[in-house]
């Protein structure tokens, strides 16, 4: 297996540059891995592909403003993108300016003092707060949207899902973006049942993997929670039939990272699903690719990712690699949008 296995291309026009209003008028493109078939459709639609019973299992992490800009002494401009609170004041985060090395203090425009504590692997720098930053998010943050996003965002309650509930992500699990309250009601009231986890997305989760073989990539480690009534959800619909539809791959990740913490230890063959989950908070460092087997998901919401993603790999790990690229092309062909304001994917 080679990164390039995982290459496609994308005419520029084919990235949605701005969300579609409604949410759930985007359209759905629906993948069944048993035969390899393809449907159109539409996401408020979705409902047609699930039956009472099934678990809809939603990450209510909520990205924070965590774009801010900052001065050295000599008043050059530094940005920085934060990514991960480690305390009260340290944070790990990417930086865009030159001679930012350990020592380096830097003032926050309108905002605290910062001092550089650690140069981390290329642009990461751990990096300390004179004082909490979060108070001054509202004056000083800027919501980090994607690169190859170029138009501005008139509301950036649009990069949230509705459902967005704990802070801590610089990227929005965009696969939930879909939902509306209304169409989250009607599912509920169809006998589909909702279940919440949380995992705080870094940007890593969408960067693309260079080394030419994925087995040497680092994937960053992310801080995930699966609470009890989660788990609790999660065991009642599996015992009664139900599916569990992981929506977005940061579910699919925080949902196999807890089934392998949930497996039995001695004696147990990890081919096999567990009988049952626990609840989990932590950090995972899960990279998921083809020849992965999947213990407790058995469907998948998902946007359209980039070529030689993580995330390309990781449904192409669901559904294999040659489904999901001839799925890329069909939808290139029938002018779906992709990436984060993009259209969707239902992986039955």
């Amino acid at each position: 297996m080679k990164t390039s296995d995982f290459d496609y291309s994308l005419p520029p026009a084919c990235i949605a540059q701005t969300p579609i209003e409604p949410r759930d008028s985007s359209r759905l493109l629906v993948l069944k891995r048993d035969t390899g078939t393809l449907e159109h459709s539409v996401f408020r639609d979705i409902g047609r592909y699930l039956k009472p019973g099934d678990l809809l299992v939603l990450n209510q992490t909520r990205v924070i403003p965590a774009r801010i800009f900052a001065h050295k002494p000599t008043g050059g401009r530094v940005e920085l993108l934060l990514l991960r609170r480690e305390d009260l004041l340290t944070w790990e985060c990417l930086v865009g300016g030159k001679g930012l090395g350990a020592g380096r203090h830097l003032q926050v425009e309108g905002g605290p003092e910062v001092l550089v504590v650690d140069a981390l692997d290329g642009s990461r720098r751990r990096v300390r707060f004179a004082e909490p930053i979060e108070p001054y998010f509202p004056k000083v943050g800027h919501v980090p949207l994607p690169p190859y996003i170029h138009e501005n965002l008139s509301d950036p309650e649009r990069y949230q899902t509705v459902y967005a509930r704990d802070p801590g992500s610089a990227a929005a699990p965009t696969a939930g973006l879909h939902f509306t309250p209304r169409l989250l009601d009607e599912l509920q009231e169809q006998g589909i049942g909702l279940a919440y986890v949380t995992l705080h997305v870094g940007l890593d989760t969408f960067a693309p993997v260079t080394e030419d073989d994925p087995a040497e990539h680092k994937i960053h480690t992310e801080w995930c929670d699966l609470p009890q009534e989660t788990a609790d959800a999660i065991n009642k619909a599996r015992q009664s039939g139900g599916r569990i539809i992981a929506v977005g791959t940061t579910s699919v990740r925080t949902l196999e990272s807890v089934a392998r913490q949930s497996q039995i230890p001695f004696g147990y063959d990890v081919v096999h699903r567990p009988s049952s989950i626990f609840p989990y908070t932590g950090d995972t460092n899960l990279f998921i690719v083809p020849g992965y087997q999947f213990q407790l998901v058995d469907c998948m919401v998902t946007n359209f990712h980039l070529p030689k993603s993580t995330l390309l790999m990781l449904v192409s790990a669901f559904a294999g690699r040659e489904a999901i690229l001839d799925a890329y092309e069909n939808a290139k062909r029938e002018g779906y949008r992709f990436y984060s304001f993009g259209d969707a994917m239902l992986i039955l």
